[in-house]
């Protein structure tokens, strides 16, 4: 899990760096407007998705293909240095890599908007420490689930 800084409280240094990657993405496409804020958008989440090694890589490669083959109406985007997509420029699904926090495995997550409410409680994060054709067929339905 992330460290805290030395003095024990506060934000992480890696928490810190995920704020500034957000500040850095919003600037990137200040003032920018319908197709052109979208192609730098979609360049910033390809990039990040390029950047990406290991089960990383390949948990955001599978998502991003998934997304863009059943939910095309979203937007890819990066969100605090994630791969992202989005409906009205609100985060539906985001992949959180491993690497970025030092965790034990990439989660592939739903915001709030995503449309996956089940009764009085439902898993909004899901790990993926293998892709696999069993894997990709629960995404493709999560996917399909969370822009109905």
């Amino acid at each position: 899990m992330a460290e805290k800084t030395s003095r024990g409280a506060g934000f992480s240094d890696e928490e810190k760096a995920a704020m500034k990657q957000r500040a850095d993405e919003l600037r990137a496409t200040k003032g920018l407007k319908g197709a052109a804020k979208l192609a730098k958008e979609l360049e910033a989440c390809i990039t990040t998705i390029d950047e990406l090694d290991g089960i990383d890589g390949e948990v955001a490669r599978m998502t991003h293909r998934i997304v863009s083959e059943e939910a095309p109406d979203l937007a890819p985007k990066t969100f605090y240095g994630f791969p992202a997509y989005a409906r009205d420029g609100k985060v539906v699904i985001f992949v959180q890599p491993k690497s970025k926090f030092d965790t034990r495995y990439p989660t592939l997550n739903f915001d709030e908007t995503a449309t996956l409410d089940e009764g009085a409680m439902w898993p909004t994060s899901f790990a993926i420490v293998e892709v696999t054709p069993e894997v990709e067929a629960r995404v493709r339905e999560l996917v399909r689930g969370a822009v109905d």
